[in-house]
């Protein structure tokens, strides 16, 4: 039987199909690399590396969320080409899974392309991550770099542990099952000692912290972490007891990270 990699001449691989070992980051393919953005409306400059802005301003071919917000942070960077010259694919919670793998084929060409989200690290907690997913299927090289992400931002100033802690993203919407997943999430933090993180839509922020001052234990540490990244900053741990001493913070239609801790 032949080796994987000795396949017949003319052969394509089909897509989804295990790249051979040692053919990963084949020259023939381009590099996807994974550019942060600010989180709040600050100057790239004050928040990227040198390296990370050289190397926005080096490619022509991206991939974002959304064009329109692309463009105001390319052109905030810096970037040297006329808007209209970049290449912009959009890639949000309304593409069709089939759509995504047309976003490879700049990559599978040779060329290089970056991905970028509306804020923060590309790929956590972002759609971006189902093009990574398919690069790294296709042994395209992947490049991350170095930004902004609200999720650490929270945990480094929480106070909470950050040597064992889980990111769950949304939390169900509906009062009910949104106890039970907080119920579970602060089960699951007293069993492992470990931080548990989620975000909410910023409209439901209030409905979110009601819920666990309702349905967590006094002495369970809560974080609010809001509008990081921007003039605004405030994050705040008390105890649940503590949090229910204390007027409603001013959380409605702002962006936080909760994390908790019992």
């Amino acid at each position: 039987m032949s080796a994987p990699h000795d396949r017949p001449k003319g052969r394509s691989r089909s897509l989804g199909e295990d790249v051979p070992q040692g053919q990963e980051g084949s020259p023939s393919t381009g590099t996807l690399y994974l550019i942060p953005v600010p989180l709040g409306p600050n100057d790239p400059a004050d928040v990227l590396p040198t390296p990370v802005l050289q190397q926005v301003r080096a490619l022509d071919t991206y991939v974002a969320e959304h064009a329109k917000s692309a463009r105001a942070f390319l052109k905030a960077a810096g970037h040297p080409l006329p808007l209209q010259q970049i290449a912009i694919a959009e890639l949000n919670e309304h593409t069709r899974e089939a759509d995504v793998t047309a976003l490879l084929a700049p990559l599978c060409a040779g060329k290089d392309v970056g991905l970028i989200s509306e804020a923060g690290c590309p790929a956590v907690a972002d759609p971006g991550a189902a093009l990574v997913a398919l690069a790294q299927r296709e042994g395209i090289r992947v490049v991350p770099f170095v930004g902004p992400s609200s999720i650490l931002l929270a945990l480094m100033a929480s106070g909470l542990s950050g040597q064992n802690f889980a990111f769950h993203g949304y939390l169900p919407a509906k009062e009910e099952e949104r106890r039970k997943r907080l119920k579970a999430l602060e089960h699951v933090s007293r069993l492992e000692k470990a931080t548990q993180i989620f975000i909410e839509t910023p409209y439901r922020n209030l409905p979110m912290f009601e819920t666990l001052l309702a349905a967590c234990a006094p002495q369970t540490r809560l974080c609010l972490a809001t509008d990081l990244g921007q003039p605004t900053e405030t994050v705040r741990t008390r105890t649940i007891s503590g949090w229910q001493k204390c007027e409603a913070p001013a959380i409605d239609r702002r962006p936080t990270v909760f994390l908790l801790l019992a």
